[in-house]
């Protein structure tokens, strides 16, 4: 692999700009998806055998998005990626399209409906067994949620997953801290989260999750253990990029006024932090 990450980092901050684009008349969950950028541009772009014209090819790789809320990031890499003109993103929330807070299938590139958190690593289990059992060279990945970690289907579908030996399966916990507005460690402690899954048979690897560096070690060779599903716990931040809205717990889901959308895109290029006036959502 290539260790130059100019490109990638280029990629992530346009990635970034289409999802603070997409939160104003409406808005999204930014917070979440801006924490996971990162990831998404490098699975794209280094890992997932799947392309614009790969989706219906039974052979390709699969990517489930199991944190749903988090769809602004995906949908601005499939702009990059070239599976959505970025036009298209203008329709967001609008009744004529199919873009709107969670994954449709209908949109090139989305494997399942997701929003209600938890169910995804049982399917994309499914789809690893699947592979196995026809001799198919195909791999899932799915990235979920540190909350959503509090749901015990995730477990229920550890527990399989390691029983059939899916060592094609790749579970992406996107460890940014924060269930909605709430940090995890308050509401439900997680840690130690890597014995935890490496007691359920997973092979454990913990990385920073914004570190192109480290996440080409981790996904470098795969599976990391034969005959073990593969757990990659990404440490990232909340509304990464973002240093005004860095870690902040109350700005999980904004709804801007276009001034504030463009403070925040001057921001993300280096400009000084914005000060937004808008309220945040507060859970009551």
């Amino acid at each position: 692999m290539n260790g130059d990450f100019a490109q990638l980092e280029a990629q992530a901050r346009r990635v970034r700009a289409h999802a603070i684009r997409l939160a104003t008349n409406g808005g999204c969950f930014l917070g979440a998806s801006l924490s996971c950028a990162d990831l998404l541009v490098y699975l794209y772009d280094r890992v997932l055998r799947v392309s614009p014209q790969r989706l219906d090819d039974p052979t390709r790789d699969y990517l489930f998005l199991s944190k749903g809320h988090d769809v602004p990031a995906l949908y601005g890499t499939f702009v990059e990626r070239g599976y959505l003109p970025a036009a298209r993103l203008r329709n967001h929330l609008a009744v004529t399209d199919h873009l709107y807070w969670h994954p449709n299938r209908a949109i090139p590139g989305v494997e399942f409906h997701s929003g209600s958190l938890g169910h995804l690593l049982s399917v994309s289990m499914g789809v690893a067994l699947d592979a196995q059992l026809t001799g198919g060279p195909s791999r899932a990945f799915v990235i979920v949620g540190d909350g959503e970690l509090n749901e015990g289907s995730v477990w229920e579908a550890a527990l399989v997953a390691s029983a059939k030996k899916l060592d094609n399966l790749v579970l992406i916990v996107d460890r940014n801290g924060f269930q909605a507005n709430v940090a995890t460690e308050t509401l439900i402690p997680l840690e130690p989260l890597g014995e935890k899954l490496g007691a359920f048979g997973f092979s454990v690897v913990e990385v920073d999750g914004h570190d192109f560096g480290e996440l080409e070690r981790a996904f470098a060779e795969l599976p990391r253990r034969a005959g073990r599903p593969t757990a990659v716990i990404a440490r990232t931040k909340r509304n990464k990029g973002l240093p005004s809205l860095e870690g902040k717990s109350e700005r999980w889901f904004v709804d801007l006024a276009p001034q504030e959308v463009e403070m925040l895109l001057a921001e993300l290029n280096g400009a000084p932090q914005a000060n937004l006036t808008s309220e945040p959502l507060v859970v009551r």
